[in-house]
């Protein structure tokens, strides 16, 4: 049966192997996370035994090559994150943080011994990663980070506060970054060194279905052997951010797709005046809106997808995929609630679930404004936040 918010044939775009990952993830999704959804997301809960199933699946760090990794192509990556955006934005968060910024910073700026140890581990979903760069104070502007860290003879010892960290209440090793006397490093801590504990953040009211968490480092002594060898100054984090954000730009595109497609199911059963509200003509104004919003967000993110596998993307162009991409479809979630009426604010339905998700998600791996800004130094080239 043709997909009726498909207006511009884009599954043509995509590669037979690239149709049949996007497919096994949303059968994945379906049978294994979507039907326990509200209660998670209503309960706080992200249930940790499914990282395990998700490494199974291939889909964590899918885009590395080597130490486990499936070595997929960019688009085919970016499709495994739309489909988990389209169950729920802690999900795709979950493999976001483990494979784009865990994984990856240990991937390209690890040592042999680090990639060995910790990416087959990771990659099949028996251990977890996090990623501290973010600060209370330092969230925007991470090169005033606070977090310390300073030679004591052979080691290092570091001191600080990570906050809003994706998986920090229940990593296995987290990435930190932290200023030295040379200029920002990164660094593995393995959970139960001493000194290093988590604080998982609670009474959220969005990403309720994942796990977010304060790091403290309070001394926390470690080897040499701890420091991200090949990783120096603020672009390494920031290059990490950049495979995150493509993530993003995808995953909002399936946040936005199950919205609508949750609206004109619900606007066809929807009997008010002796006939469906999808008949009415305001009704079909919001939908016909809405899927060119959808389909324009996909093409940007394919285009994008390809420009990547390329190896010609650009920061500025991943900024502009995802401040395009999360706002159409946040406000695609908003309007897709006013469809469904009083409906929309129960679980049942999950427009206002996804609408209160993507205010996070317009937020982290760079806000709103400060993509704005990439962009605008880009057209003029004027750093206006600096």
């Amino acid at each position: 049966m043709k997909d009726p918010l498909d207006l511009l044939d884009i599954p043509s775009l995509l590669g037979e192997e690239e149709r049949a990952i996007q497919s096994t993830v949303a059968r994945f999704l379906a049978d294994r996370v979507r039907p326990a959804l509200p209660e998670w997301y209503e309960n706080a809960h992200f249930p940790r035994e499914i990282a395990p199933e998700l490494g199974k699946l291939g889909v964590l760090g899918m885009h590395l090559e080597g130490y486990g990794c499936a070595g997929t192509d960019a688009v085919s990556y970016g499709l495994a994150c739309l489909e988990l955006e389209a169950a729920d934005s802690g999900f795709r968060s979950f493999v976001s943080v483990q494979g784009s910024l865990s994984m990856y910073s240990i991937h390209r700026y690890g040592s042999e011994e680090q990639k060995q140890e910790w990416l087959p581990r990771l990659a099949a979903g028996e251990a977890i990663g996090c990623f501290g760069l973010t600060e209370p104070d330092f969230g925007s502007d991470p090169a005033g980070m606070r977090t310390r860290a300073v030679r004591d003879g052979e080691d290092w010892i570091l001191d600080g506060t990570k906050m809003w960290i994706t998986n920090g209440a229940i990593a296995d090793v987290a990435t930190v970054w932290a200023a030295t006397e040379d200029g920002i490093r990164g660094f593995l801590v393995p959970r139960g060194t001493p000194g290093f504990r988590t604080q998982e953040i609670t009474r959220k009211l969005s990403l309720r279905a994942s796990t977010t968490a304060e790091l403290i480092l309070d001394g926390v002594r470690l080897p040499a052997s701890a420091r991200l060898p090949h990783a120096r100054g603020l672009g390494a984090p920031l290059s990490c951010l950049n495979e995150a954000r493509f993530g993003i730009l995808f995953g909002a595109v399936g946040a936005a797709r199950d919205c609508l497609q949750t609206a004109l199911a619900y606007g066809d059963a929807r009997i008010q005046f002796d006939r469906p509200i999808s008949g009415f003509q305001l009704t079909q104004r919001k939908f016909a809106d809405m899927a060119l919003a959808l389909n324009n967000a996909a093409l940007l993110a394919i285009h994008l997808g390809r420009l990547k596998e390329q190896g010609r993307i650009r920061p500025e162009q991943i900024s502009a995929g995802k401040l395009n991409n999360v706002r159409e479809a946040l406000a695609i979630a908003r309007e897709c609630r006013t469809v469904l009426g009083a409906n929309g604010i129960s679980l049942e339905y999950s427009p206002l679930r996804h609408a209160n998700n993507l205010e996070s998600v317009l937020t982290y791996e760079g806000t709103a404004e400060i993509h704005t800004l990439v962009v605008g130094q880009a057209l003029t080239g004027i750093p206006a936040y600096r």
